[in-house]
């Protein structure tokens, strides 16, 4: 089957259904920070709250139909921390094992290279359970640094997770 053609662009109050369908399934958002979301107005309400003020989020989209099928985030960190940024992701589990995940991921490393000049390492920490999420930083050419043990809470439960990084050359 072949992969569908996507690309990332910010996200709109209509969005909402799309997200809903992606962001209410209790599978894609097992490893993230915020729970399944069970309504539309859930939904428009974490695009309003959440998505659409945050410094670089995207929703990955069908170049068909435009249709939201996950989001992938850029956070920069501030002061000392400035040369870094923060990776996160999730894609409808429709698409999941078509190479949606690696594509956006890809794009999104070289769009937050222009969009933060400052920026020359991205980082992201992956629940050690997470493979396949593991699989698709390593395919575009993150390095496992290390397990940080209890590092992050999840679900209310606390977890080990591995750092991976993308630094970028020439700088």
């Amino acid at each position: 089957m072949e992969s569908p053609k996507i690309f990332l662009r910010p996200f709109n109050l209509s969005d909402a259904e799309d997200v809903l369908k992606w962001g209410g399934d209790d599978d894609v958002t097992r490893y993230l920070r915020w729970n399944s979301f069970k309504t539309t107005e859930e939904a428009q309400q974490h695009i309003l709250q959440k998505a659409i003020p945050h410094p670089w989020r995207r929703s990955i989209s069908l170049l068909d139909n435009g249709c939201s099928i996950g989001c992938v985030s850029i956070r920069p960190d501030s002061g000392d921390g400035s040369c870094r940024a923060n990776l996160g992701y999730a894609v409808s589990k429709e698409f999941w094992g078509r190479g949606i995940a690696t594509a956006a991921v890809r794009m999104a490393v070289d769009q937050a290279f222009e969009a933060f000049p400052a920026v020359v390492r991205l980082q992201a920490v992956v629940e050690v359970e997470n493979k396949a999420s593991q699989k698709v930083l390593e395919k575009v050419g993150f390095e496992k640094e290390g397990l940080l043990k209890k590092y992050g809470f999840c679900k209310g439960v606390v977890r080990d997770m591995f750092l991976y990084s993308f630094v970028k050359v020439n700088c």
